[in-house]
């Protein structure tokens, strides 16, 4: 997802108010047995868009194998929409509603190891989403034809806002067919590769898509509208991409000229840190939204007026974010963190969020150098107020602060610091996609192949820039002529690598704890003491 309205300007640190949670929040978020008892493999979502009633309708195929044996499991559809039946193998059998949760009963035990299905047709109008991408729901809208121009944004809020699905990010389908029928002059855009285009009586057009990869619910998108398509290939690492463009048709020169500028050096930047584009089989595209954007897999949701920066600004206050789209940017970063790595639970949010944010760092650093990448994600601490915890509460569909953002792309910096080799950050990086390829992780995964990777536990420093609004302060003291230095955290035994140096002269790596010790460079004063506070967002206090 793009950056939350926190990101957009400084605003004074506070304590946010205690959370409190409903049975329906534990619902939506907790992996219960009703749930964990069906392991996803396929869903073909089959609905009709009645733009003018904002009116949907049709079914969901659910195929899965049994982890245990079972009668009763839990999908999810919210309230608002009806569900019109459930059906297994061939009949309708009973089922339950509580908040947003639906519990099926099934006639007889479903034994561990069986491959099974059942159908949930439903209808009815989705919530409208008021404020897209932030908010969740359909977005209605309409080109400058007056024609209907329709999309879905859901990230958070959950897919099941708009079509019943098992929805927590565990599970993901290893593959799709979603099929969506519109009226007459328009077309469907969805994830993966058009495989068929059917004229129905009446004069409705059928738009069947096929996802071959593993694809997390809230990315599933139908994109309804009068739209012109143009395309391109790109030499990648994994071979030829396909490369398609779905925009409306009064903006089509527009975008032929700024997705041409930004997509080619996108691809390029994210397959050199990253690793290869996942999903090469379903091609890549962006669409356009009437909203901002959305990391939808394979058919990203592009509204940011095909120009630079975000919405004509510069995030980091640097000059750099104004010479590129930061939506093509960002959003196609997801691709990589979010959609080919998902995380397990909203509350690790962190991982598609901090990572992406940094992405746009590497980026810039791709086209115009190191520094350069280095200042801009220096620059996005603007964004940062400290709040409140990146992690969120597990199992309640609860993310974390939006410090997230730019405040997670600088701990990835100083762990790029931290570190100090480059190469080797940079096959972390690729190793991460290339070991959770196609998989749903924890947070706890990811900082754990890290530190494994690099040699260096960063178990603590995580733990503090991610479960607490405060950021470490390094206190420096003299006694007798030397420094001596210590860390202020909230953290137990917090101990992070530091770059010191006199000034003028080279940084050395300092490992300060919690309590004073020697820094060990001689000849430190207070007048010559400097703290690399560029490449490290802490707190400095010397005395």
């Amino acid at each position: 997802m793009l950056a939350c309205a926190g990101i957009l300007g400084k605003a004074a640190a506070q304590t946010p108010a205690p959370l409190t949670f409903t049975r329906a929040d534990t619902l939506r978020g907790a992996l219960t047995p009703l749930r964990t008892c069906y392991d996803l493999h396929y869903y073909h979502l089959d609905v009709k868009l009645d733009p003018a009633r904002k009116f949907i309708s049709g079914s969901n195929l659910f195929r899965f194998t049994a982890t245990e044996d079972f009668t009763r499991l839990q999908f999810d559809l919210f309230a608002n929409l009806a569900v019109d039946k459930v059906l297994y193998k061939g009949k309708s059998v009973p089922f339950t509603r509580e908040a947003n949760a639906v519990f099926v009963t099934f006639p007889q035990p479903i034994r561990k190891g069986t491959q099974d299905e059942f159908t949930v047709q439903y209808s009815g109008n989705p919530t409208e989403a008021k404020r897209a991408p932030w908010d969740g729901g359909l977005v209605y809208s309409q080109d400058k034809q007056g024609k209907p121009w329709v999309v879905s944004a859901c990230q958070g809020i959950g897919a099941s806002i708009w079509w019943p699905t098992k929805d927590h990010q565990a599970d993901e389908v290893d593959s799709m067919l979603i099929s969506v029928t519109v009226p007459q002059g328009l077309k469907d855009v969805s994830n993966g590769r058009l495989r068929k285009t059917t004229k129905l009586k009446g004069g409705d057009t059928r738009f069947d898509w096929f996802v071959s990869n593993p694809i997390n619910n809230y990315c599933v998108a139908l994109n309804v509208g009068d739209y012109q398509h143009f395309g391109d290939t790109y030499q990648g690492e994994n071979g030829k991409l396909t490369l398609d463009y779905w925009v409306l048709p009064e903006n089509l020169a527009k975008a032929k000229q700024q997705f041409t500028a930004n997509v080619k050096p996108m691809l390029k930047s994210m397959e050199h840190w990253f690793g290869p584009y996942a999903f090469y089989e379903d091609g890549y595209k962006l669409v356009e939204s009437p909203h901002l954007g959305m990391e939808h897999q394979s058919a990203v949701a592009y509204g940011n007026s095909f120009g630079n920066g975000y919405r004509g600004r510069d995030l980091s206050g640097t000059g750099w974010g104004s010479k590129w789209d930061f939506i093509i940017i960002h959003e196609s970063g997801h691709e990589w963190f979010g959609n080919n790595i998902t995380s397990k639970d909203l509350a690790d949010m962190w991982v598609h969020e901090s990572f992406t944010n940094y992405s746009e760092s590497l980026f810039v650093e791709n086209q115009y150098g190191k520094q350069a990448g280095q200042e801009y994600v220096h620059g996005t601490r603007l964004g940062i107020v400290n709040d409140g915890p990146i992690i969120g509460e597990f199992n309640l569909n609860n993310k974390g602060s939006g410090d997230m953002y730019p405040k997670g792309g600088n701990l990835l910096n100083m762990t790029r610091t931290i570190i100090n080799d480059d190469e080797k950050w940079r096959q972390i990086l690729r190793g991460l996609n290339k070991t959770f390829y196609h998989q749903t992780v924890t947070g706890t995964q990811v900082v754990n192949y890290i530190s494994q990777q690099s040699g260096q536990d960063f178990t603590k420093i995580y733990d503090q820039y991610l479960r607490h609004p405060n950021i470490p302060t390094l206190e420096v003291r003299f006694e007798k002529g030397e420094a001596l230095g210590r860390w202020v955290a909230d953290v137990p035994g917090f101990a992070m690598p530091v770059r010191v140096r006199q000034k003028g002269g080279e940084y050395r790596f300092v490992t300060p704890t919690n309590a004073f010790k020697p820094l060990g460079i001689a000849g430190l004063t207070k007048d010559n003491l400097e703290v690399d506070t560029f490449n490290y967002y802490i707190g400095v206090l010397i005395d």
